[in-house]
């Protein structure tokens, strides 16, 4: 039996009458992934630039969210066309590519993302979970329905460039870091600076205007708040790890009253 194709977060996002909030997956697990799922969020990412992710185990947290009603995202590490495509085919609908300061590396992002003519993904659906073993029907004419495209600003020479890199075909929605955004100015570990937190809502802005779909990654929740008012599409709150590591030392700030004395 045919197998239909699924919606990307392209497709929630156009159908959305609210911004859509998610939160990070990142500790590798299928386990956590899943339970992430059944929390009632938006969205997911399941990052592989800073998570001990490989392919492995993105297709084990694929598979271990698929059957709830969230929206998943991989984050691969680089805009390596060789890693879209092996992430792609493992049956990643969406994915976020992050360090992209223009609008040439935005449009090879895309090309690496959609089979030819279009872009430049090899072909090799027979082989792979995305087509579903050849179960989705015409899966190789009908791919670019199937994958959605976000990029990922996050220096001031990519920010200066936000609506260039918006305006290019196939990319579906640009995403601001404000970690290495504050990095790139001189202010390391300082998102919440003014000036940091004016680039961005610069770049929510320059990209909003193009009409393509501007989040952003907010853990503070007044930072959230502002980024939202200033007209965010969709934005992570949060990650699994932070968490489970806010939480065990509250833990400890309660229970335990002080080292464990020894002889």
């Amino acid at each position: 039996m045919p197998i239909p194709l699924t919606s990307t977060l392209r497709d929630t996002l156009a159908a959305a009458t609210r911004p859509l909030v998610g939160m990070w997956v990142c500790s590798g697990s299928p386990l956590v992934a899943e339970i992430c799922a059944g929390g009632g969020l938006d969205w997911l990412l399941v990052d592989m630039e800073h998570a001990p992710n490989g392919l492995e185990s993105v297709l084990a947290q694929l598979q271990a969210v698929a059957g709830y009603p969230v929206d998943t995202v991989v984050r691969v590490p680089s805009d390596d066309p060789v890693v879209i495509k092996q992430v792609l085919d493992l049956g990643a609908r969406t994915i976020l590519v992050p360090m992209v300061s223009s609008a040439a590396q935005a449009r090879d992002a895309v090309a690496a993302a959609h089979y030819p003519p279009r872009g430049r993904r090899g072909v090799g659906s027979a082989l792979s979970r995305s087509a579903r073993w050849n179960r989705i029907d015409d899966y190789l004419h009908r791919a670019s329905a199937h994958v959605s495209v976000l990029v990922q600003v996050e220096t001031a020479a990519a920010v200066a460039n936000a609506a260039e890199i918006a305006a290019v075909d196939g990319v579906d929605g640009v995403f601001v870091g404000p970690s290495d955004l504050a990095a790139s100015m001189g202010l390391i570990g300082q998102q919440s600076h003014p000036e940091v937190m004016a680039a961005v809502r610069g770049a929510l802005s320059d990209v909003l205007a193009t009409g393509t779909p501007a989040g952003v990654n907010a853990f503070d929740p007044a930072m959230a708040d502002a980024y939202l008012g200033a007209g965010a599409r969709f934005v992570l709150v949060g990650a699994d790890v932070s968490v489970l590591a806010r939480a065990s030392e509250s833990f400890a700030a309660r229970f335990v009253p002080g080292p464990v004395q020894t002889d």
